[in-house]
């Protein structure tokens, strides 16, 4: 599959702007940057953004997370992997990404209120949007897995 275009040659000022979204929420958020590395990995799979798969793969190898958590992703609720806190994490990330009619439950509100106080829930559910918007505009444009790796500095990242 290849590139189709260039969106950040084409749309340069909405690239900036989500862009710097995504560095102010490095900067700014409460969300520590291993759930983050989590919850872009889960949307990313769920998404089927394989430039963003292969990205936050990277990121969070950098970011010390252990590889067998990373393959567990996809299976969180058979895993035990993780923590009450990544669990309620996960539920909203997968919930916020795929809307459906009856939009976020009570329950899982509930749930994910228990272990986020509601600047965390804000702080989270912005950057489930981002990594969202991010999936959708490099789905569209078929951007390549690898292909940025030097400019945002992971192809020094050991993943073999």
């Amino acid at each position: 599959m290849s590139k189709r275009l260039d969106y950040q040659l084409q749309s340069p000022e909405f690239t900036k702007k989500l862009v710097e979204l995504s560095i102010a929420q490095r900067k700014e958020s409460s969300i520590e940057p291993g759930l983050k590395h989590m919850l872009d990995l889960r949307a990313s799979q769920m998404n089927g953004c394989g430039f963003c798969v292969d990205m936050h793969v990277k990121e969070a190898i950098a970011g010390g997370e252990r590889q067998l958590r990373l393959h567990h992703i996809a299976i969180w609720r058979e895993s035990d992997q993780f923590s009450p806190r990544e669990r309620a994490a996960l539920a909203y990330t997968e919930a916020l990404t795929d809307l459906n009619p009856e939009g976020i439950t009570d329950e899982l509100y509930k749930t994910v209120r228990e272990q986020f106080s509601e600047k965390e829930l804000s702080d989270l559910t912005f950057a489930i949007m981002t990594i969202n918007a991010w999936n959708r505009v490099n789905i569209a444009f078929h951007t390549v897995p690898g292909s940025l790796d030097k400019a945002y500095g992971l192809d020094k990242v050991a993943v073999g």
